[in-house]
């Protein structure tokens, strides 16, 4: 089996990576991710100090990362670099998944980018069940609607107040902004888990002090801390979500997912798996609840993988935060950048100057952004990995018995009354809402998010097809409908069209 596996991969036409042309584009580079580098006082890297850095990422001698020039204001350290070397015995190698470059910073699709993630900064404390009413929300609509690259649905069609923020399947816009699995009572053991947490307080915002801006680019640790509420609520807004997306582990959301789907019975397994009708078995170690619990753990450590090949290795692109020091160095007269005349122009950079006194991005989070490039997301990647897997192993018609909604202010849940919700719909909302989360914060772009995506459904792909080879019960394979609507079926390690 481990034989065959690994011809079949040697088989496989490896893909040539290309960035967007930018980190060569700029000798400033104005484009390129940096944090903790040495940077000037208008928040640019030093030439030599990121070429060194370069170097050292593209030789892969472990000694060598130690020498990584940094900051005098620098007390963090860069996010594990050397995973983007790290290989698996299993699935898919890092440089085997496909990704296309980001959009170039001085594009309309960066402006776009760009101008949403300040839409959502300002809109974080509106609840998701006030989208359709609230006049924020309506004015970011008209002004993300109004860009020369508009943002898009699954369907092809602009945001409206009901479906501006999330994510890009079909799934994405039937229900509730939110997927269920985020709401609902996880069975744990002896325990069940009430999904009412300790949130953060509204109306907090960091990064939008120039100085306080700068010292973070550098590397210094925040001076702010993060205030929380002393009664526990629902996620009922982005304030809630960034939080949660701030400290969840690799695989929570799907591992609490799954928990929530096996407590269902077998009905609610995939309509492939032979356990759901036998009647002198049930599966446990394969095809049961120990298979698919630790597949998702594995297949989130391979997503990262991947996100970490492309962020260190091809890409490099820079953080939103550091975007919003670029448009706040250009306006103030200190530089002069190519943005696109779209972002310059934006509804939503102008409030956050009216409210804050610059141009810098309201960040959810006193330490902003992560000490890794920005493209793909490492949420991302691991959301589409552990979502594959789950829809790998669970009914996607399956209709959940009793859907919630919170409610305004997070302190109940209500019974949703609108349309049926199945578990493949709220698993892929589920990848989608933890994705975006991140967006919410401050800390990525929408494409750093959908096409992570991609990356890390490739490599969950890989590791079913793997595993697909391994089982000594008949049955139909694994049945996935990806991402972009078509589904695929892994069989004897093989993934073809159904």
């Amino acid at each position: 089996m481990r034989e065959a596996a690994a011809r079949s991969y040697l088989d496989d036409p490896q893909p040539s990576h290309r960035s967007n042309g930018d980190e060569e584009r700029y000798p400033d580079k104005r484009a390129s991710f940096a944090k903790t580098l040495p940077h000037n006082d208008a928040g640019e890297v030093d030439a030599e100090a990121f070429a060194a850095f370069v170097s050292v990422l593209s030789s892969g001698d472990a000694s060598g990362f130690e020498t990584i020039p940094r900051d005098h204001e620098a007390e963090t350290e860069l996010n594990n670099p050397q995973a983007t070397y790290a290989f698996d015995l299993v699935g898919l190698d890092s440089a085997a998944t496909i990704l296309e470059p980001p959009p170039a910073f001085a594009s309309a699709l960066m402006a776009t980018d760009m101008a949403e993630v300040y839409w959502r900064s300002l809109t974080r404390d509106v609840p998701f069940r006030e989208y359709e009413s609230d006049q924020l929300v309506a004015a970011a609509v008209a002004d993300l609607n109004a860009l020369a690259a508009p943002l898009t649905s699954a369907t092809g069609e602009k945001p409206t107040p009901a479906t501006v923020f999330r994510g890009e399947t079909r799934s994405d816009v039937i229900g509730p902004y939110l997927s269920q699995f985020l709401w609902l009572d996880v069975p744990y053991g002896i325990k069940t888990i009430e999904q009412r947490y300790n949130g953060p307080s509204r109306g907090q915002n960091f990064l939008t002090n120039y100085a306080e801006w700068l010292s973070c680019q550098r590397g210094a640790k925040p001076r702010s801390v993060l205030a929380f509420d002393a009664t526990p609520r629902y996620i009922c807004s982005a304030r809630e979500l960034t939080e949660y997306v701030h400290r969840d582990f690799g695989f929570q959301p799907y591992l609490n997912a799954a928990l929530i789907m096996l407590a269902l019975g077998k009905d609610a397994l995939s309509p492939t798996n032979p356990y759901r009708t036998s009647r002198t078995q049930f599966g446990d170690i394969t095809l049961g609840s120990k298979n698919v619990l630790s597949l998702l753990a594995q297949a989130a450590l391979l997503g990262q993988k991947g996100a970490y090949f492309h962020k260190w290795q091809v890409h490099r692109r820079l953080r939103p935060e550091c975007f919003a020091g670029r448009i706040e160095t250009h306006a103030a007269g200190r530089r002069r950048y190519d943005f696109h005349t779209d972002i310059l122009q934006c509804d939503a950079v102008e409030r956050v100057r009216s409210k804050h006194g610059t141009r810098l991005l309201p960040a959810a989070f006193p330490e902003g952004c992560p000490t890794h490039p920005s493209y793909p997301a490492a949420h991302a990647c691991n959301a589409g990995a552990c979502a594959t897997i789950l829809k790998a192993f669970f009914d996607p018609d399956y209709l959940l018995p009793h859907p919630v909604e919170a409610t305004s202010d997070g302190s109940a849940l209500e019974p949703w009354r609108g349309a049926a919700l199945t578990l493949g719909n709220e698993i892929d909302k589920l990848a989608g809402n933890i994705a975006l989360g991140r967006d919410a914060a401050g800390v990525h772009y929408r494409s750093d998010s959908v096409r992570g995506l991609f990356v890390g459904e490739q490599q969950a792909l890989g590791l079913l097809r793997d595993y697909s080879r391994t089982y000594n019960e008949r049955f139909d394979g694994f049945i996935v409908r990806k991402f972009d609507g078509n589904t695929v079926k892994i069989l004897n390690g093989e993934v073809g069209p159904l």
